[in-house]
């Protein structure tokens, strides 16, 4: 693979926001030429000139991911643009909150259209290219959730635990097509501070906030980045994310637990009602098109005593972890600790 991402041409869905936006502005500071693809064009031509003026290219390709002919434009026009698609990232996503009997059925299948097929879409429209020139990095923007499913979100957990297993399954064909240069890795990020929060369908009667601990966007970000020099096949973002990974290996039933009341205490907030909505399932809405929500300054204690927790929690983990043996011990401690 390359050093450098210098010149590299990276598709970014999802751009206008949060994950995306952070993402694409890394890849340009660091001289890539970047496709930012989402549902505002205006707002992407903002972003645009942010990424020009931090030294890369840009083209803005306005496209709804649920729309597969759509994604296959964004490909044409990105290669006719660069030349060429080195890095596809599918980050484009939607969320909504609310018991599962709650959640209309348009809204759960919009969810899943989006988060899911969204990411098939960009996979279908990637690799053909990236089996011409023998080479490329798919990167699909997976959850925590991915590994450890919360309530109040049952479309989305769904979604994401469906985009790890379309990884893991998409990996294994290219591995026995002998495809060694194409590569397909899964990013799992904690709970991160964008404006997805803001932007949620809301059937839950309460108010949706951000659960702690919260990371930045720039962590995935960084993260992200560097899979397009040095891909790996899976990997989390937070500490908290590494340590529901890791319980859910020896202790699945304390994890969903942990998860359950966790969510249930911290990420629906007051119990005054709130009034019903579809958020940005349907229809892009709202100016909240900024990489952060906002959420770490107003949780900036709650995350102190949650790293607390972390720690008191992650180390009888990390010492289990080490009782497996030379082997594999240290790895999963690095990799919890990290």
């Amino acid at each position: 693979m390359r050093k450098s991402v210098q010149d590299q041409s990276v598709v970014i869905t999802g751009a206008s926001s949060g994950i995306g936006r952070a993402t694409a502005l890394m890849f340009a500071e660091k001289g890539a030429c970047v496709t930012l693809v989402a549902r505002r064009d205006e707002l992407l031509h903002e972003l645009a000139a942010e990424c020009e003026r931090a030294g890369g290219r840009a083209l803005v390709v306005t496209a709804d991911v649920t729309d597969e002919e759509a994604v296959r434009e964004v490909a044409r026009q990105a290669v006719e643009s660069f030349g060429k698609i080195d890095v596809w990232v599918n980050n484009a996503a939607v969320t909504a909150f609310g018991f599962f009997e709650q959640t209309p059925s348009d809204t759960f299948r919009q969810i899943i259209d989006t988060n899911l097929f969204g990411y098939v879409h960009g996979a279908r429209a990637a690799l053909p290219h990236f089996r011409k020139q023998g080479r490329g990095v798919l990167v699909n923007v997976g959850s925590v959730v991915s590994q450890v499913a919360e309530p109040y979100a049952t479309a989305y957990a769904a979604s994401k635990w469906a985009i790890r297993g379309f990884s893991q399954s998409l990996r294994q064909e290219l591995f026995v097509q002998g495809e060694k240069s194409i590569h397909v890795c899964t990013v799992m990020p904690a709970t991160i501070d964008t404006p997805i929060f803001q932007h949620a369908g809301n059937y839950s009667g309460r108010e949706v906030v951000a659960m702690p601990p919260i990371y930045p966007a720039d962590q995935v970000a960084r993260t992200i980045v560097r899979m397009a020099v040095r891909p790996e096949r899976e990997i989390f973002v937070g500490g908290m994310a590494r340590m529901f990974w890791l319980m859910s290996m020896f202790f699945p039933g304390m994890a969903e637990r942990q998860m359950a009341m966790t969510a249930h205490r911290k990420q629906l907030g007051k119990e005054e009602p709130a009034v019903n909505t579809n958020g940005n399932l349907f229809a892009p809405t709202g100016d909240r098109m900024k990489v952060s929500g906002g959420w770490k300054k107003r949780r900036t204690a709650e995350l102190l005593r949650n790293s607390l927790v972390f720690v008191a929690a992650a180390a009888p983990l990390v010492a289990g972890a080490m009782l497996l043996g030379p082997k594999y011990g240290p790895a999963i401690a690095r990799r919890l600790a990290a």
